[in-house]
């Protein structure tokens, strides 16, 4: 029987992840317990990876959902019922 060769599966740390993903850490985080990103794990005690096919899959479905319209952007907020300097009609 040949053995064929498994693709490589590489992972990645926070650093490398805050260069691909644009998000706030906790942001992350709470994505993740969400279930909307992809889970992240321990190699040891004290080191946290993602996988990277994983993430680059995620980014692939946010830009489909993105260029699909189903992604629904947050509401402007309400000028005028600011505090300070409320904007006046």
């Amino acid at each position: 029987m040949i053995a064929t060769p498994q693709a490589v599966r590489r992972t990645i740390r926070r650093q490398q992840l805050r260069e691909i993903v644009p998000l706030a850490d906790s942001t992350i985080y709470d994505m993740e317990r969400r279930g909307d990103f992809p889970q992240r794990f321990y190699l040891t005690s004290r080191c946290v990876v993602w996988d990277l096919a994983e993430v680059e899959a995620w980014l692939d479905a946010r830009r489909r959902a993105s260029q699909a319209k189903t992604i629904q952007r947050a509401p402007s907020p309400d000028v005028k019922l600011r505090r300070s300097r409320p904007v006046r009609h």
